[in-house]
């Protein structure tokens, strides 16, 4: 049985997916665990290809064949998800969880206006009339700040910009009242000036609803102006979580200093950027013990051949065998010793 903290919206507990094959099967997910709580923001980072977006494809039943989940269980609000029917599973997806693709025109049929999109969602998911619909649907999009909302209903997909399109997405997501939005990229495809103003929007209407976000993005400045908490991805597996000042400012997992090591920072003169060594692993081909020892500078033997767990305390942890308390320990002892020479 999953431990689920009793204010966990989301829980997902000791999730592996796998794609069989010819030649053997592929594990992309490996026993990965974390809750996203009531009103919270988690997001996921990592580098393409760690298994984030796969993520949120397993908890909303989107897997694509012939992925499937091999071990583990999904709960929103208690309840299992996993073992939901495909028209079980379809009831939920919309009315209790939404999802926000990355690119806008994937979730927009380009033969239909915006407006009969948007009503058709909300009367799927409500009892409106049409006439009620479709004013609830121009007041997500001025709420979401399309401009001219009431016109807009009747133009098509190709008709606005892709920041407008996003912004109609995020009506779409919302329109239903979600209890979590699983947002996948949601900014990568917009311009700089169109990316701030996406996060805040997203960051407004999800608070003032108290809905729980996933944010899945490569982008540290995203997850830094609007997640609660930062999970740390690296070949299928979750290699640190923890509060999102802690993770960016005092990272503990050699990836998640990579990753930091990678942006650059106003305050320091840096000729050059932080290059982490090496790609990720093939699926084909992961390592044994901790994924990322071929490229980390601190591996030892034990990293080589055991996988080190994610040890969870307070919703934070790493799992990486340089912070278990005998290596912390040798560490602290060597750099005495170091110090005394």
């Amino acid at each position: 049985m999953a431990s689920e903290k009793p204010n966990a919206l989301l829980s997902v507990h000791d999730l592996s997916v796998e794609f069989p094959g010819r030649r053997g099967t592929l594990t992309a997910l490996d026993h990965i665990s974390f809750d996203v709580a009531r009103g919270e923001v988690l997001g996921i980072v990592g580098e393409s290809g760690a298994g984030k977006s796969l993520t949120g494809r397993a908890i909303i039943g989107l897997l694509d064949p012939p992925g499937r989940m091999s071990t583990g269980e999904i709960r929103l609000d208690g309840e299992r998800i996993d073992t939901l029917t495909r028209e079980e599973m379809k009831s939920v997806r919309g009315s209790r969880i939404a999802m926000i693709f990355q690119d806008p025109l994937t979730s927009l049929n380009p033969l239909f206006p915006i407006g009969e999109q948007i009503i058709e969602t909300i009367q799927a998911h409500g009892d409106l009339d049409e006439a009620a619909a479709r004013r609830k649907a121009v007041n997500l999009l001025q709420e979401v700040g399309l401009p001219a909302a009431e016109q807009r209903m009747s133009a098509y997909p190709h008709q606005l910009s892709g920041g407008m399109r996003q912004r109609v997405v995020i009506a779409l997501a919302l329109c239903a009242d979600p209890e979590l939005v699983i947002a996948d990229e949601p900014t990568t495809a917009l311009d700089v000036s169109i990316q701030a103003q996406v996060i805040a929007l997203l960051k407004r209407a999800t608070a003032e609803r108290g809905t729980s976000v996933m944010l899945i993005t490569h982008d540290m400045g995203v997850i830094a102006a609007m997640a609660d908490r930062i999970a740390v991805m690296y070949a299928g597996r979750i290699v640190e979580i923890g509060p999102v000042h802690d993770v960016l400012h005092s990272p503990r997992h050699p990836s998640t200093r990579g990753l930091m090591g990678t942006i650059p920072k106003l305050d320091h003169d840096t000729e050059t950027l932080v290059q982490i060594d090496g790609s990720m692993p093939r699926l084909a081909a992961m390592p044994l013990g901790c994924r990322f020892h071929p490229r980390c500078p601190h591996a030892f033997e034990r990293c080589r051949a055991e996988a080190p767990p994610l040890e969870l305390e307070n919703a934070a942890g790493v799992a990486c065998w340089l912070w278990t308390p005998d290596e912390t320990a040798r560490r602290a002892a060597a750099f005495a010793e170091d110090a005394s020479d």
